[in-house]
Parts: C-alpha cells; structure tokens; sequence
C-alpha cells in the first residue's frame, strides 16, 4: 500500500486507516502487520519496462528493509508456502512485520527510499491480503508436524470450536482489521504445529465461516515469539 491510488493488488481499508490517522498518540502502540502473498508468473511493471523476473524476484527486490529499519519496525517471519488445503485464492509466501506504530507505519509510506522500491511490489504481487493483528499469545516453535497457519472468519454469533487433538499451539493473533486485501473480513490467526490426523480435521471447524489454511515450508525468518516478547506498550 503506498500513496492514495488503489494499488492493482488489492483493495486497501480506508476506513479503518481513516480511524487510525484520528487515533491519540498514546492509544497508539506496535501492531503486527501479517503478509500473504499470492504472485504474478511474471514480473509486470506499469512503465512497461521488460524484464525476465518472476513475480517473487521482483517481490524480493521490493523488500523495504532500510525502510523499515528507519522506522524502528521488525520483520518478525517469512516462510513459503507448500501446500493450502483450504482458501483462495492461492498463496506462496506469508511473511510478518511488526510495526511500533500505525503512526511510523504512515511514516514510512511517505519516506521516499519506500516509494522508489514500491514499483516493485506491484510488478510482483497479483492479490495480497495484509491485516493488522495483535498477538493473544506466542511461543518458540517446538519440532514435530506441519507448521499450519489458519486464517479466520467466525460464524455470526459464534466462536469457533476447540482445535482437535495433535494440533500445538504457536502463536494466536487477534485480527485488528484488514490493511488491504479483497475486503474479506478476518477475525483471527492461528500459528501452529498440526499432524497429519488433525490438519484432515481443521477444514470443517464448527463455529468458523471461511478460513483459509496454509501449510508453511521451513522459515526464512523466525523471530515471531521474540516480537512479542520484546514489544513496547502503548505510551
């Protein structure tokens, strides 16, 4: 998201930035901005510009790391995806970033290192959903079964039923909103390690209206629990 034009990748929530440029200073405090990312075959930029890159080479060089590092924000994980037994549409990579602030997160959509670099993203990325989250809890990944990550809508009026047994929970995030994506509305993400018994049983959780579900490759990056862990309160 950059600017005010929508960006060919996805829909961003203005209303819920709108409210978030009128919040207080001090309600203000870190969010963890979660990335699913859904590639072009093909690099494609709008200037017209040739090129042989994929959609995630282009991605790759769009990642704002000096940007996001001015800022005081964190990159908290990244990881592929390898398999998605339910939702669309279908994703390729998940990554994390925490941010100290929505305050410095506006900041940095106006710093020009960030908007040079964002050509690339839109070149790379054919859909994305990001949304703001807080954490509920986070724990060190532990050894053994896929590592699932589960995105959620409940049913109206409903809470979801309890995860079956062979399913250890990682991490649990609250869904704040979505920052842009297809105006799907989310209400939690569920990181954890599931065997193969229990991931055949998460597709038909009670209580849940869609979800989308992704089984994660090894991590590029894993410093989820120490985001949590390390995050600085509301002022």
């Amino acid at each position: 998201m950059s600017g005010t034009s929508k960006p060919r990748y996805g829909t961003p929530n203005w209303e819920m930035v709108g409210s978030w440029l009128e919040m207080p200073a001090e309600q203000d405090g870190p969010f963890w901005a979660v990335n699913l990312m859904d590639y072009r075959e093909l690099a494609d930029y709008t200037d017209g510009r040739e090129t042989t890159m994929t959609g995630r080479e282009a991605d790759d060089v769009y990642a704002p790391l000096g940007p996001l590092a001015e800022i005081g924000a964190m990159p908290a994980f990244s990881a592929d995806v390898i398999e998605q037994p339910a939702g669309t549409p279908l994703y390729d990579r998940v990554a994390i970033v925490r941010y100290p602030s929505r305050a410095k997160f506006f900041e940095m959509q106006r710093r020009d290192d960030f908007l040079e670099l964002h050509a690339h993203k839109d070149a790379g990325m054919a859909s994305t959903i990001v949304f703001a989250a807080h954490p509920v809890h986070a724990s060190e990944l532990p050894d053994g079964g896929a590592h699932v990550l589960r995105v959620r809508r409940f049913a109206e009026g409903q809470q979801p039923a309890d995860d079956p047994t062979g399913v250890t929970p990682v991490a649990h995030f609250e869904i704040e909103g979505v920052i842009v994506g297809d105006e799907r509305r989310w209400d939690d993400a569920k990181f954890d390690r599931v065997d193969e018994a229990a991931l055949a049983l998460l597709k038909e959780t009670a209580g849940v209206e869609e979800q989308i579900i992704i089984v994660m490759g090894p991590t590029e990056l894993d410093q989820l629990a120490e985001s949590v862990a390390s995050a600085a309160p509301p002022s």
